[in-house]
């Protein structure tokens, strides 16, 4: 059994079993990905994948366990690598980063405009997706560190800390009849149709739950995953909307209104987490400092060490997160 094999069926599985795709990325030949892969089956008397003709068409149950494995091998490998490079280069290195749209375009730029001038050789990428894509991207090691609000909690492999709090307002353009409204109801707002984000994006459960604990139906006539585009939604006339209150931008949105709502839904906590089991490099603690200050590289250290939820939260119970 070679690393090279792990490597070729752990990017296979990973290339949705495109033999062909998986060689381009690799830089090698699709012959000799397909016969390391028979090696390695006959080696363990074991399917790994099924077969249609030439084609993969699934992993098998004996493949499902044998692929767990090796991308723990794998991260372990890479663990290694990244040791060797914190005591013999410590400036230089890649961070991998997935998040939402709302951290990208308006918690993000700040963080990583400052951490490009401290490692301007630490080569950054950053994939956007859905907290469930997210936390999966970082469950699977496929990047270093997932920033999200929903979607997190349910994947025990990642170490979570939370960030900051933040919450919501209800955005209408300059003419609508709630834009001189000083405070505003659920009630209110449950006139209206509204233009918000799609379930399990940005806090989209805490709406949910503010509506039906006071017996109201919202009228949800569009939904998105970019607050971007839900603020053109409301500048056509669909309804009003609710955003976070981070992504409304003052001098970009100068023909809408933006009216408080954090009383009327519960805040929310933007969290980022990493496999256990990570080897975080020195930049790696600094940008984390970045974007949360209060995530000290001890407060991180305590955090991986902690078995239980409860212990986790131990670690946070003195600190009162910011709110944006």
């Amino acid at each position: 059994m070679k690393l090279q094999q792990l490597r070729y069926i752990w990017e296979v599985a990973h290339h949705d079993l495109n033999v062909s795709l998986t060689a381009q990325s690799l830089y090698t030949s699709q012959p000799g990905i397909s016969k390391q892969i028979r090696l390695l089956e006959d080696e363990l008397g074991v399917e790994i994948f099924s077969r249609s003709g030439k084609h993969l068409t699934r992993v098998t149950p004996a493949g499902q366990a044998i692929l767990a494995i090796a991308g723990e091998i794998l991260r372990k490998v890479e663990s290694i690598r990244q040791v060797a490079l914190e005591y013999t280069d410590q400036k230089r290195g890649h961070l991998s980063i997935a998040t939402t749209h709302t951290q990208a375009r308006y918690r993000l730029p700040g963080v990583i405009e400052k951490f490009i001038s401290q490692y301007p050789e630490v080569a950054l990428h950053m994939h956007q997706g859905t907290p469930q894509q997210i936390a999966e991207l970082a469950a699977d090691g496929t990047v270093d560190f997932a920033i999200a609000t929903e979607g997190m909690e349910h994947f025990t492999d990642l170490v979570m800390l939370p960030c900051y709090r933040w919450n919501r307002s209800v955005v209408v353009p300059r003419n609508h009849p709630l834009a001189i409204r000083s405070r505003i109801t659920l009630e209110d707002v449950a006139q209206f149709p509204l233009v918000t984000y799609v379930f399990g994006f940005t806090g989209r459960s805490k709406l949910d739950e503010a509506f039906k604990s006071r017996g109201l139906t919202p009228r949800v006539v569009f939904t998105a995953a970019d607050a971007d585009v839900i603020k053109t939604y409301v500048r056509l006339g669909l309804g009003i909307g609710i955003i976070a209150h981070m992504a409304y931008d003052p001098e970009v949105d100068k023909d809408l209104v933006a009216i408080d709502a954090s009383h009327l839904f519960e805040s929310s906590t933007t969290s980022l987490g990493f496999r256990k089991g990570t080897f975080l490099r020195g930049f790696m603690y600094d940008f984390v400092k970045l974007f949360a200050p209060h995530l000290t590289p001890e407060r991180i250290d305590a955090a991986i060490q902690a078995h239980t939820r409860e212990e986790l939260l131990a670690v946070f119970e003195d600190v009162e997160l910011p709110s944006l």
